[in-house]
């Protein structure tokens, strides 16, 4: 059955999900950072960190990471500085971000043969079984056009014991929080957002998909049916982004 949030796309029912959202992340792209910073506080960078540690406190040395939906590869990157892997694969739809990665990656010396960036699907990744120790997604499941299908690629990817981290936006479940955080993001990112960007529907899209994305136990079920098991939620900032993480079987 469909999730509600792999039925919502930024530009009306033309055209496949994927089709839409990778014309938006073209499209967005040059702005892409500077609003992740402002919608946030720039308290991303933090959530970022703790998904990170998890990660790291899991994988082997010389582990071997896919970083799915990585945009402009901050998560990526970050991947490298802390977890001192032996090889980061960041993976996006879109040409666009895929090209702001490769820059910023060009300008970290440290990050030199440890990463790599190539376009690709989610629902289809170009790589082996059995070949990665950790898979992480930042910001990027609710953008998945089948949930179900996504992880089961992240679950076919992953070593034997290996992990799966995501990092997604949530809503708050106080009422009195969610009341200012509904204002924020319903009102004051999409203005904000068409304002820097250009492209309104983008930025309307984002709380939209925050919304109707599964949350919590919801969340942990598609997981677990998928075949992860371990499956955990932690939830941050007063609820507004919940890492989840799970294990491949042995």
């Amino acid at each position: 059955m469909a999730n509600r949030v792999e039925n919502i796309k930024p530009y009306g029912n033309e055209g496949t999900k994927a089709e839409q959202v990778e014309r938006m992340f073209d499209s967005i792209a040059p702005a892409y950072d500077f609003m992740n910073r402002a919608m946030t506080l720039g308290i991303d960078k933090w959530w970022r960190r703790v998904a990170i540690k998890r990660v790291a406190r899991h994988v082997p040395t010389q582990s071997r990471l896919l970083d799915i939906a990585t945009g402009t590869g901050d998560f990526a990157l970050q991947l490298v500085k802390q977890v001192h892997p032996l090889h980061v694969t960041g993976i996006d739809l879109s040409n666009g971000m895929l090209a702001v990665a490769q820059k910023k990656a060009a300008t970290r010396t440290w990050a030199t043969g440890h990463i790599s960036f190539q376009q690709g699907d989610c629902l289809h990744l170009p790589m082996n079984d059995n070949t990665f120790h950790a898979v992480t997604v930042a910001f990027g499941v609710r953008n998945f056009e089948q949930l179900d299908k996504g992880y089961c690629e992240m679950l076919r990817v992953l070593q034997p014991g290996g992990m799966v981290c995501v990092l997604e936006l949530s809503t708050p479940r106080n009422r009195v929080i969610r009341w200012f955080y509904d204002l924020y993001t319903l009102h004051i990112i999409p203005w904000a957002g068409s304002m820097r960007s250009g492209d309104h529907d983008a930025y309307r899209y984002l709380p939209q998909s925050i919304a109707a994305v599964p949350q919590g136990d919801n969340m942990l079920g598609i997981m677990r049916r998928a075949g992860f098991a371990q499956c955990a939620a932690r939830r941050l900032t007063l609820g507004t982004c919940t890492i989840y993480t799970g294990i491949k079987p042995a």
